[in-house]
């Protein structure tokens, strides 16, 4: 018989509903029923995707001897970390300050009826291993510990409720001045860390680190730092020829487990290849490796052929795990692929991914990495490049066409504001960048979807799966699609969207803005009441919601010019600033807010007869110029005289310059934006 997970949505919840575990959603009643029962809490936070959440349920949760134990001690609540980042960061939060080291997921919590953490952990073995103890010996322990150490647990609660709010950063008594040393020891720090022979940042296991990269991109575009362009561009170049992307099918994975990128962990995931659409176009704007554009072109090609819904949108993740197995969808033996190939094909694919070498996989499979580039290989074969390009791609397609039978991973198909507004962007900026209309055509719909489906009663709602679009928006969905709107903005002009644009900005202002200390909580006012209200600034696999926020109201503000938004977005540096002081790298979207900061971007709006117009505007979209909003209003704004020929509205920080009507004149202006701090 299913448990109360059933009449969720959530695909991640709907893959425990048949358990033999009393399951709960997270929520009142939930919450109620430990306090009349008196019973501990036990929480368990994962997602579709994640490999060690499966491997948990398989051994633990579905063991009718655990269950019934969990079910006689406890009250079992089974979040989706997607669906609630708020209980998710509040509860990795609690986990580091109970066990002095970072969580991760599944993420097993048991809590006092209040909410409160006593005891935490993450995945927990049915017998004893890894120097881990059994989870059932570990419930009775646990519930011992709430039935006879109550005064001990209350005292360690009010500690961890002091350690949460003191997480909260406290304004100054003055501003602060805003130096750009937090932006050169990012870059030093980054640099400590950088990979110089295989790119990337540490060893293993080895992230892509978008938000990283997009800073590095912006310091070599801004300042012509050759470093920062070496790190950004290696580390993208080896990420794409490694095994992190899936070589034939597009797209990447979440991460290497080793620090060549060879073995990914194979899930992945929406926001990850979002960010990396965005980076891989800003790259090829900035240097034209066929291999920066094959990237981008191969996550867009993903996104469609496996990530998009029918209705709208991108679903949220692939699996990892195919058939039982983690990462046996995307391994090959050779005989295998020489069997799905032509003798020719098979030529080229053998020693260009590597087939020809011995097995990178456990000893037993190949996961496919680009071992020998075109150009290399056309070299060794004493052929043109553009015909190993060539051979290479149809046995790409060969290859994908042999794959496609095999059991395919789960894909969680719920969708989510926030991630949606990351690939919003990312097809906007690359379709800006490539010249791909389509892609531009892509981002606008999924924008209408969501104004359509998760914009209701003029509030944002945060998941739709199932047909239905539920849960109040965070932080993080509001700043997100605020900023992408701001590119689809430039990518093509719709008024339609600056309205959207200035309700989500104004939502921010209202339901998430702390009016005494500034900043902006990470829910609204009147969500659900938790153990603690997070301010989160420190990147994650996301772009910090504060640092999106603050950039993104301070270029509306230029581009409406309203106050009100270019003051939130000062008084969240403000607030932060400290923070990006004492650790600077660990909060790049910020670092963006502060560079706005201290060099305001400059604003170009182009008039005039609308083919020459539109020529205009997709030229200065394939350059990367991360410091300049342009913009080709239609129609033209009533404060910008007519014209019988293109004209260039610039300005820069206060100061608006005469009209420009040559193009060379322009890219001059342009390409040096004044230091004005």
């Amino acid at each position: 018989m299913p448990n109360l997970l059933a009449q969720e949505t959530s695909p991640y919840l709907l893959q425990h509903a048949h358990q033999p575990v009393d399951w709960h959603p997270w929520g009142p009643a939930a919450l109620a029923l430990a306090r009349d029962q008196d019973k501990p809490i036990l929480l368990s936070i994962g997602y579709a995707a994640c490999h060690w959440c499966h491997v948990m349920a398989h051994e633990s949760f579905e063991d009718p001897d655990i269950a019934a134990t969990m079910n006689r001690l406890f009250i079992n609540i089974k979040v989706d970390r997607e669906e609630r980042p708020d209980l998710d960061h509040i509860y990795q939060t609690a986990h580091q300050l109970l066990t002095r080291r970072p969580g991760g997921w599944p993420l097993t919590l048991f809590l006092t009826p209040e909410g409160d953490a006593f005891f935490a952990g993450t995945y927990f073995p049915p017998e004893p291993r890894h120097g881990l103890p059994a989870l059932g010996e570990l419930l009775e322990q646990v519930a011992a510990v709430y039935a006879h150490r109550r005064a001990d647990i209350a005292r360690q609660n009010q500690s961890i409720r002091h350690a949460l709010a003191a997480t909260l950063p406290r304004p100054g008594q003055e501003p602060p001045r805003l130096k750009a040393e937090p932006l050169a020891a990012a870059q030093a720090e980054l640099d400590a860390t950088y990979d110089r022979r295989r790119g990337g940042f540490g060893d293993a296991p080895k992230f892509p680190r978008p938000t990283d990269l997009d800073f590095l991109l912006r310091r070599s575009a801004t300042t012509g730092d050759d470093h920062a362009r070496t790190m950004a561009l290696t580390s993208l170049e080896k990420m794409a020829a490694g095994g992190l992307q899936d070589q034939l099918g597009g797209g990447f994975f979440r991460y290497s487990v080793d620090g060549a990128w060879t073995i990914p962990h194979f899930e992945k995931m929406l926001y990850d290849n979002a960010q990396l659409l965005a980076c891989y176009a800003n790259a090829w704007a900035l240097d034209h490796r066929p291999a920066f554009k094959a990237a981008a072109e191969g996550i867009v090609a993903w996104a469609d052929r496996e990530m998009a819904l029918a209705q709208g949108g991108y679903a949220a993740s692939l699996d990892a795990d195919s058939a039982g197995e983690e990462g046996a969808y995307y391994l090959w033996t050779p005989e295998a692929a020489q069997a799905a190939l032509s003798p020719e094909q098979w030529a080229l694919a053998a020693p260009a991914w590597g087939l020809d070498r011995v097995p990178n996989f456990e000893g037993q499979a190949w996961h496919l990495q680009q071992v020998r580039s075109p150009e290399a290989l056309a070299d060794d074969l004493g052929l043109a490049p553009t015909a190993v390009r060539a051979g290479l791609q149809e046995a790409r397609a060969a290859l994908l066409a042999a794959r496609e039978p095999r059991p395919r991973p789960a894909r969680d198909h719920k969708l989510l504001t926030g991630w949606n507004a990351l690939m919003i962007k990312g097809l906007a900026r690359a379709g800006r960048i490539f010249g791909r209309s389509e892609w531009i055509d892509r981002a606008l719909s999924t924008v209408d979807f969501l104004q359509d489906h998760l914009w209701q009663e003029g509030r944002l709602l945060a998941v739709r799966a199932g047909g239905q679009s539920r849960l109040p928006a965070y932080l993080d969905d509001y700043a997100l699609l605020l900023d992408a709107l701001l590119e689809c903005l430039q990518a093509r002009w719709r008024e339609k969207d600056l309205a959207f644009a200035r309700r989500l900005a104004d939502g921010l202002l209202h339901d998430f803005e702390d009016p005494a200390a500034g900043g902006f909580f990470f829910t609204a006012h009147d969500q659900e009441a938790l153990i603690h209200r997070p301010k989160p600034a420190q990147d994650n696999a996301l772009p910090a919601g504060n640092g999106v926020a603050a950039q993104a109201l301070g270029r509306l503000a230029l581009v409406t010019d309203h106050e009100p938004y270019a003051r939130a977005a000062r008084r969240t540096l403000d607030l932060f600033y400290p923070l990006l002081e004492r650790q600077a790298i660990a909060s790049g979207a910020l670092l963006g807010a502060l560079e706005d900061a201290l060099t305001p971007p400059t604003l170009v709006r182009l008039t005039g007869p609308a083919a020459e117009r539109d020529q205009w505007n997709a030229e200065l979209g394939r350059r990367f110029l991360p410091q300049t909003l342009i913009l080709a209003p239609e129609p033209a704004p009533q404060d910008l005289p007519p014209s019988p020929r293109v004209n260039a509205w610039v300005c820069q920080g206060v100061k608006c310059l005469p009209p420009v009507n040559e193009w060379e004149s322009l890219l001059g202006i342009i390409s040096k934006p004044p230091k004005l701090h």
